[in-house]
């Protein structure tokens, strides 16, 4: 045996703790030691985190303090929903544990600000769920470091989810974004802008290592009425510069089932002075023409109707796109990526702190869409 790090999980089922507790699992160098959240949580919330810790076979700690208490306890992995993902994390780091966090960061910058002033604090090593240990976010990295491209001059960059049944949105309403924005996850729909477009957001930074400077955005509902109910986009298009002048627009959100022939456009556009490249994550692929039964959208799960979670897709027989094979190199996954830096004494490249740019950038970005107006960063704290 090999163990290096200890892994306290925090919530449970239907959270993205489904997929990041299974990847810790299933390296040789962790050992999952139980599953805990906050003392009074609601009972919905406390079922889903004791379904996870059974079909972990790990224990539940019905209580944060008490769980990180634990000495064989090394890492924390949290997934807790946003609202509540700050105080938990600065409680982990307060406790000196290491932090893989979900995404986006938190909603505010007072509570991103409290998290990097408590990691460093803590001297721990953080991390937030990202794409930079992919192979193709690593294929854009090194093509713009071999200099390819001459001097770049833009980027363009589409992140959307493919889930959930389109075409129930009612159309011909312009959006009215509010800010601050109230509500980020709900069991039906999630702000996509943030759930979504968080990912190209910090890849544009970690690609470029340039300072976002000026955020213009605009949300809108095209397509679930379920966003509509809850007054959360489904969409999300962003118009910025970076600190040298660098122009950068990203589209973000979720589109549907029969949308995407796989799980949704993933990809980055780099423009520069000698070439332009396109990198996206659906290529190199096959795709594959037959007479088999056509794929068709699973049946609605009444507790996750946009088909966010692992269990629930499991539990209504999701069934793989089988048009588009994607093909190439292993993708190494996230959480092995940040043990790797663990192991070599090394923080994450998206650490808590460059994390909270990104969080400023979200800000930012729904500033500028319940205003209609430009934003200018850094903002005023």
């Amino acid at each position: 045996m090999n163990v290096r790090y200890g892994i306290l999980c925090v919530t449970g089922s239907h959270t993205h703790q489904e997929g990041y507790a299974t990847a810790f699992a299933a390296d040789k160098r962790c050992r999952l030691i139980a599953l805990t959240d906050e003392a009074k949580v609601d009972r919905r919330r406390r079922d889903l985190n004791e379904r996870l810790a059974r079909r972990l076979n790990i224990p539940y700690i019905p209580d944060l303090d008490k769980a990180l208490g634990n000495k064989n306890v090394n890492v924390v992995c949290s997934c807790a929903p946003p609202e509540r993902r700050g105080r938990i994390a600065v409680r982990c780091a307060q406790a000196r544990k290491h932090l893989y966090l979900d995404k986006s960061l938190v909603p505010q910058l007072r509570e991103a600000d409290d998290l990097v002033a408590a990691v460093q604090k803590g001297r721990v090593k953080s991390h937030m769920f990202s794409f930079i240990s992919q192979p193709w976010a690593r294929e854009a990295k090194r093509l713009l470091e071999a200099k390819r491209l001459g001097t770049l001059l833009a980027i363009h960059a589409d992140t959307f989810f493919s889930k959930g049944r389109n075409g129930t949105a009612k159309l011909g309403t312009r959006r009215r974004e509010e800010f601050p924005p109230q509500r980020h996850q709900l069991i039906e729909a999630k702000r996509e802008m943030d759930n979504c477009g968080v990912y190209p957001i910090t890849l544009i930074r970690w690609l470029t290592g340039r300072r976002w400077r000026t955020v213009y955005c605009v949300t809108g509902n095209y397509f679930f009425q379920e966003h509509q109910k809850h007054n959360v986009e489904d969409f999300g298009i962003i118009m910025a510069t970076m600190d040298d002048g660098l122009s950068v627009t990203i589209g973000s959100g979720r589109y549907g089932w029969t949308s995407h022939p796989a799980g949704g456009t993933n990809r980055v556009v780099l423009v520069g002075s000698a070439q332009t490249l396109v990198i996206d994550a659906n290529r190199p692929r096959l795709e594959v023409y037959t007479d088999e039964t056509p794929w068709t959208p699973p049946n609605t799960h009444k507790e996750d109707p946009m088909g966010f979670w692992q269990s629930t897709m499991q539990e209504v027989h999701l069934r793989r796109k089988p048009t588009w094979s994607i093909f190439g190199g292993a993708a190494q996954t996230d959480a092995a990526y940040f043990l790797d830096r663990l192991d070599a004494n090394r923080d994450s490249e998206i650490n808590v702190a460059e994390a909270a740019l990104s969080t400023e950038v979200l800000v930012a970005a729904y500033r500028s869409a319940s205003r209609r107006e430009v934003v200018t960063l850094p903002l005023a704290r």
